[in-house]
C-alpha cells in the first residue's frame, strides 16, 4: 500500500480457508461492511457490566481506527458510531486525543487509543473478522453534564466508572464492572 500502512488482513480481502464455516454475525458484518462501508456492533448490558457497540470496517473500507463507546445506551451509542463513521467516509477520520465539539447527539467527544490487550473483553467481533490484531481502535469517550471528561478534575466517582478507560494497562485499570 502507498500510503505505508499495512494492507487489510480481514476476512473479506484474505482467503483463511473457512469462508464456508462463517457464522451468521459474520456472515452479516461482512454484508453490512459491503453495503455500508462498516457495521455496528451492539453489546446489551449483562448484569453489572453496562452495554457498549463498536465498528467493524472502517479499517477495511477506509483505513480508518475502529471505533469503540461504553456506558451508554446501545441505540443511542450505535447512532454516535454510524455518524462518526459517516464523517469517516468523507474524509473525517479521528485520531487519538482529539475531540469534536459536536460528536455524539450534539454533544462533545474525546478519542482515546485502545490499549490492545482490552481486544479479545471487548472487541471479539473484530478481531474475528481481521484475524490479525492489533487493528487501531480507538474509544470514543462523551463528558458528563458540565462537559468534563472522565479523567478530568471535577468529575464525581460515579461518573467516572461509567465507562471503562480502555487506553490504560488493563493492570492499572480501577476495579469495578469493567474489569
Amino acid at each position: 500500500m502507498s500510503d505505508g500502512r499495512p494492507p487489510c488482513q480481514c476476512v473479506i480481502c484474505h482467503d483463511y480457508g473457512d469462508r464456508d464455516r462463517l457464522d451468521n454475525f459474520q456472515l452479516r458484518t461482512i454484508v453490512h461492511i459491503t453495503q455500508y462501508g462498516w457495521s455496528v456492533v451492539l453489546v446489551q448490558p449483562d448484569g453489572e457490566r453496562p452495554g457498549h457497540a463498536y465498528t467493524i470496517g472502517l479499517w477495511h473500507s477506509h483505513r480508518a481506527p475502529e471505533l469503540a463507546m461504553f456506558g451508554g445506551d446501545v441505540y443511542e451509542m450505535e447512532e454516535t458510531l454510524n455518524a462518526l463513521g459517516r464523517r469517516t467516509a468523507e474524509g473525517g477520520s479521528p485520531a487519538d486525543g482529539e475531540r469534536l465539539p459536536d460528536g455524539a447527539r450534539g454533544l462533545p467527544v474525546a478519542f482515546r487509543t485502545v490499549d490492545t490487550r482490552w481486544y479479545e473483553s471487548f472487541l471479539g467481533g473484530a478481531v474475528a473478522f481481521y484475524r490479525r490484531p492489533p487493528l487501531p481502535f480507538l474509544q470514543v469517550v462523551w463528558p458528563d453534564a458540565n462537559g468534563l471528561f472522565p479523567w478530568q478534575p471535577g468529575t464525581d466517582l460515579p461518573f467516572r466508572r461509567t465507562q471503562p478507560w480502555l487506553w490504560l494497562d488493563p493492570r492499572q485499570h480501577p476495579r469495578g464492572a469493567w474489569t
